[in-house]
């Protein structure tokens, strides 16, 4: 996986849970089961968090929580700002190939304002309307080998599928139809999300917030 594609799903699940600890953040992403699509290495996860620090993307508060010493993250400006950027350029650009940083892009909509993701989405179907006719433009038997065109052909019928998904998300969003508030939808009862809300208030009365 790309390291700004990384980079994205951490920022954004400090976004989305902050303060949060690295454990939490590391529970949350494997939920969504990142080593799969992403090849997110679960060990990397810390890794990245002091990275992100370093860069000064995001701030690390060591608290102690209930006699125990708890290391807890939280966006900076400039973190904040570098996550709009990948979750825009996630959006925006297409690859025939390649849809992890779209895909991690879409995890994260909540944290766009509602009309930004509009803009992004168009201009990405925009861009996906460009690749299909560019791909569907016939060739000679000869412009390539039978197997490599036959790839072609899948890479087209890919971007047929994920246009027809795209233009029906789009005027969802238009229609009010996909709201992405995260209050607009609560986890099961037994979801450990609910500890980690309650992990989050602590921490805050812990920063004074």
């Amino acid at each position: 996986m790309a390291t700004h594609d990384t980079r994205m799903l951490l920022l954004g699940a400090v976004a989305l849970f902050e303060p949060v600890n690295g454990y939490q953040i590391r529970r949350e992403l494997l939920s969504w089961q990142v080593e799969d699509w992403a090849h997110v290495n679960p060990g990397s996860i810390y890794n990245g968090l002091a990275t992100l620090a370093k860069q000064g993307h995001v701030t690390r508060n060591d608290l102690v929580d209930g006699g125990r010493p708890v290391a807890v993250y939280e966006l900076t400006d400039s973190g904040r700002g570098e996550l709009e950027r990948l979750i825009r350029s996630g959006l925006e650009e297409v690859s025939t190939v390649d849809r992890t940083a779209f895909s991690a892009a879409i995890c994260l909509l909540p944290l766009l304002p509602a009309d930004r993701t509009l803009r992004s989405l168009t201009r990405r179907r925009v861009a996906l309307e460009e690749v299909v006719a560019e791909l569907g433009t016939p060739v000679g038997p000869d412009a390539a080998p039978p197997h490599a065109l036959r790839m072609v052909t899948l890479w087209l019928d890919l971007a047929i599928a994920e246009l027809a998904w795209l233009r029906e998300t789009i005027e969802q969003l238009r229609r009010g139809d996909l709201p992405l508030d995260p209050a607009a939808w609560a986890p099961p009862a037994d979801d450990p999300g609910w500890q980690m809300s309650s992990d989050r208030d602590r921490y805050r009365a812990l920063l004074g917030r």
